[in-house]
């Protein structure tokens, strides 16, 4: 995944440790959602039609849903952080 240049209402991003690779997130602002358990959406260039997908990103660690298993639940790539860059919203 890379880094996407379309961000709806960025709050912050980050440095994925692993690649190197830099990443935008905003907040979850899907009312219907298979992971309305997550708040945030980050934001990649590889998912067809959507360009986010949705994960948790704390300080050091972003979880993110890749996929879902046979019974709809998500399956999560945990993502060491290198940099992550809150920014000031109002």
């Amino acid at each position: 995944m890379a880094y996407y240049t379309h961000t709806k209402d960025p709050i912050g991003c980050f440095t994925e440790k692993e690649v190197g690779n830099y990443f935008e997130y905003s907040n979850n602002d899907d009312p219907f959602n298979w992971c309305e358990d997550f708040p945030h959406k980050i934001w990649v260039g590889d998912v067809i039609g959507q360009g986010y997908r949705y994960g948790i990103v704390k300080k050091t660690v972003a979880y993110i849903a890749v996929d879902e298993d046979e019974f709809g639940l998500p399956v999560l790539e945990k993502w060491q952080l290198k940099k992550n860059i809150e920014y000031f919203v109002n």
